[in-house]
């Protein structure tokens, strides 16, 4: 007999539908799967009817065919057995058919018959939902992600016995329902605060900067100074995500594995700290089965880059694309497949290779040759994407000896948000241009008007410090951004001023 069951695998960041066809015919004893199953889907035969008999059914004597359609996609991962084996059942008679007809199927089979957990169930329940089918059936560890989609029905399975007995009504399994606004709620909390850092008051300020025109930043300073204390305390003042920024955070933390279990959505904002011996197609993503990198984990939130210099300078060089356009494209002979990569990137460095130059109290020990080769391990187009460069320096010990508390990062995110509302109101909901880090040649003309006193700042900072057209660009919209936080339609020349504060590495103490 002939059954068929609804399934769904992932391209990419989007799902697809996979219809799985069980044939139980006579004949030798055999079990065929075809329609590009990779060696984990081929090895499934031997989990499911392994899993069937521990489950108290008898798997079908003759030769039985699995067929996995589309079949010119191939297929990967362990998600398709708990659908093979109720497709199974269903060609047998053991669970009438025409109940999967309207509800999709997912998960791993231990050879227990237990439901294990698997990845990419939130667009697999999102492309459900666009299909039609009226429910889902999950592991439980997956169900919170999947009963997030609206109009569809989740119903966690935690065998495979259960989930045949629920579908000849032998048992009843509710439908899990999430209410998102609570799970916003409940994860609205940062445990870091900028309350906690004393000092740096001037790094802190290029921080609420960066946050609110969603700017890239380097921070530049001797060890120990905080700049990683700080750079983890960045999420905690960038705007909460919306229910819609929140699904696609959690789209890629579902199909990269990294979504703990029995969570529902990654309701605060990443914060990625990949180490500097990190591969380029660790960063960007790939592999023989590519998988979302460390840009695209941090979608939506924060990539923080320690001892920037330090990192493969091909590693580098190919964060210029991401930074441009927000998307990584990787391309292979099958397939070309595109994953989100919008984050804020905040990276850290010492002025050189000892950490000293510069300092107050300690020796430098570096010649300059060296300062030099340490510094130009980044490039210079890389450093013109970089919005932001702030020196971060030592503290002095009355400031960390002191009692008090420095501004608590709710109070800076009000800053913040009233700097984006305008942003919003400028250029519109749902286009290109979100934030003015974000703004292309004809927004920067149309909204960075400067007053006459700025103008002449600009012209003097660009012939005293050889400023690139880009750099010039970069400082025009951190001016705008310092300008809407003050609340002005109009830049004006101590808007300038600060804006070219926050770029050290083009400042001659620094060539």
């Amino acid at each position: 007999m002939l059954a068929k069951v609804n399934a769904g695998a992932v391209l990419g960041v989007e799902a697809y539908p996979v219809e799985i066809e069980v044939n139980a015919g006579r004949g030798e004893p055999k079990v065929i799967v075809v329609g590009l199953p990779d060696t984990a889907v081929r090895e499934s035969a031997d989990r499911v009817w392994t899993a069937l008999l521990n489950s108290a059914f008898l798997p079908p004597m003759g030769r039985t065919t699995v067929n996995l359609a589309p079949a010119d996609i191939r297929k990967e991962g362990p998600s398709f057995d708990l659908p093979i084996a109720l497709g199974v059942l269903a060609a047998i008679d053991e669970i009438p058919s025409e109940r999967l007809d309207d509800l999709c199927v997912i998960g791993e089979l231990a050879l227990s018959g237990e439901v294990r957990r698997v990845r990419g169930v939130l667009p697999i329940a999102l492309r459900a939902r666009r299909d039609g089918r009226a429910g889902i059936l999950v592991p439980p560890e997956n169900a919170e992600e999947a009963a997030v989609v609206e109009g569809l029905d989740v119903f966690p399975v935690n065998s495979l016995r259960e989930a045949a007995d629920f579908l000849n009504d032998a048992v009843d399994v509710k439908p899990l329902r999430v209410e998102t606004a609570k799970v916003f709620d409940e994860s609205g909390a940062y445990e870091e605060d900028f309350a906690d850092v004393k000092g740096q008051e001037f790094a802190k300020r290029a921080i609420e900067v960066a946050v609110a025109g969603g700017h890239n930043l380097l921070a530049i300073g001797p060890p120990g100074t905080g700049k990683t204390m700080l750079a983890r305390r960045v999420p905690s003042i960038l705007p909460p995500l919306t229910l819609d920024e929140a699904l696609e955070v959690t789209k890629i933390h579902s199909i990269a594995g990294t979504l703990p279990s029995h969570q529902a959505l990654v309701a605060q904002r990443p914060f990625r700290a990949p180490h500097h011996t990190i591969s380029d197609a660790g960063l960007l993503g790939g592999g023989a089965h590519p998988m979302p990198g460390e840009v695209s984990l941090a979608h939506h939130g924060v990539l923080f880059l320690d001892e920037l210099p330090e990192f493969h300078r091909n590693v580098l060089e190919v964060l210029r694309q991401p930074l441009e356009d927000g998307v990584v494209t990787i391309a292979r002979a099958a397939a070309s497949l595109t994953f989100p990569c919008r984050f804020m990137l905040v990276a850290a460095m010492n002025p050189c290779p000892c950490g000293f130059h510069g300092h107050p109290l300690r020796e430098c020990r570096c010649s300059p040759l060296q300062i030099q080769r340490y510094r130009n391990r980044i490039s210079g187009p890389l450093l013109d994407r970089i919005d932001i460069h702030v020196e971060v320096p030592s503290v002095h010990y009355r400031e960390l000896a002191g009692d008090g508390r420095g501004e608590p990062s709710p109070a800076i995110r009000e800053r913040v948000l009233a700097a984006r509302r305008l942003q919003h109101a400028r250029f519109g909901r749902g286009g290109q241009v979100h934030c003015n880090a974000a703004m292309r040649a004809r927004e920067t003309q149309a909204h960075c008007q400067t007053a006459e006193a700025a103008r002449e700042m600009l012209k003097h900072a660009m012939q005293e410090l050889h400023l690139s057209a880009r750099a010039y660009d970069r400082i025009l919209k951190v001016a705008r951004t310092i300008a809407d936080l003050a609340g002005s339609d109009t830049i004006q020349s101590d808007h300038v001023s600060e804006a070219i504060q926050f770029r050290t590495l083009d400042r001659q103490l620094w060539t």
